[in-house]
């Protein structure tokens, strides 16, 4: 049996399809308390992320089915929610559970996670009814890194024309208000780069339109500071605990575009690319125009960090599995 050009039909049996004897698994997704096939996933035209980018999210990387710091993750979602004043609508453990949920039901090692937020349905209108509940929505899909050669050659980058403000709690949060952003990577890309430089109203370096900023000057690693209108990535985190456990110096400060230009070595930090190489910001080369041995130190460090935690997750894992057995 097929269709009117002769092409067999599709049957769907739960989250499968049987389409010219090939098989393919759909994707399933958490949307609002239930797993769900990401075709059939729909939200209201009312929801306020929709209709006014009211809302936050999460961007995180899972290693071997592991999510690696889920916890600092979790954590800011909530201060975040906290500062917006959004309920959420599950406890941090029961989002750890789903998460790991998500990932296992598709069948996931190597994966990037999205966990999307919103107020939820209401009314148009700028300021919403107190809602029974906002929307929840979380994404896990196969992550494939990038190449070792790129981190040996490193992005190149411009400065952009959008500015970020750093007198708004936006600039420090991770909210689903990104045009900003959106704007700047869009720029960069019109101009063949691999990233944009956001400065803020001050002329200062803010950060990069997805990931964090950091430079090194005779040996001391440096990184701008909140104050500069920047969203304290998890991975910027990461990066600072390391370089003290590495001995070296590192402080977060205001950085002038003449403090970055000058640097020895710089690096782009975010829980996708982990640590990349910036090698030229304007068409002129930082340093030698290659990898810096710092940011090389770092990057190793921060691999080997991984796995460390990473493996311990997975014998806590088998344990807890073990030990529902036992039950």
């Amino acid at each position: 049996m097929g269709d009117h050009k002769g092409r067999p039909y599709a049957i769907r049996k739960d989250s499968i399809i049987f389409e010219n004897r090939k098989v393919v698994k759909m994707e399933k997704i958490f949307l609002n308390g239930s797993f769900v096939n990401l075709t059939r996933a729909k939200i209201s035209i009312f929801d306020r992320g929709f209709l006014y980018g009211d809302g936050l999210f999460e961007t995180m990387r899972a290693y071997s089915g592991e999510v690696f710091r889920l916890e600092d993750h979790l954590g800011r979602l909530f201060r975040s929610a906290k500062v917006i004043e959004l309920s959420l609508p599950y406890s941090r453990r029961e989002l750890r559970i789903i998460i790991k949920r998500v990932l296992k039901i598709n069948g996931l090692s190597q994966a990037y996670i999205r966990l999307t937020l919103s107020r939820g349905v209401s009314e148009p209108g700028l300021i919403s009814k107190p809602q029974r509940s906002a929307t929840l929505a979380i994404v896990a899909r196969e992550f494939k890194p990038l190449s070792p050669s790129e981190y040996r050659k490193g992005w190149r980058a411009i400065v952009v024309k959008i500015r970020q403000n750093q007198a708004s709690p936006l600039s420090r949060l991770k909210s689903l208000n990104f045009l900003n952003n959106i704007l700047a990577r869009k720029e960069a890309q019109s101009k063949r780069a691999d990233e944009a430089i956001l400065l803020n109203t001050l002329g200062e370096v803010s950060e990069a339109s997805t990931s964090n900023i950091f430079l090194v000057k005779k040996g001391i690693i440096i990184t701008p500071s909140e104050e500069s209108g920047l969203l304290p990535g998890i991975t910027r985190g990461v990066v600072l605990e390391l370089v003290l456990n590495l001995g070296l110096k590192a402080y977060s400060r205001r950085v002038s575009l003449d403090d970055l230009m000058g640097a020895e070595e710089a690096f782009l930090t975010n829980s996708l690319i982990e640590i990349m190489p910036l090698v030229e910001i304007d068409g002129r080369l930082i340093g030698r125009g290659k990898p810096g041995v710092a940011t090389q130190i770092i990057h190793k460090a921060y691999k080997e960090l991984v796995q460390k935690e990473i493996s311990t997750q997975c014998r806590g894992s088998i344990y807890r599995t073990s030990k529902l057995y036992l039950l």
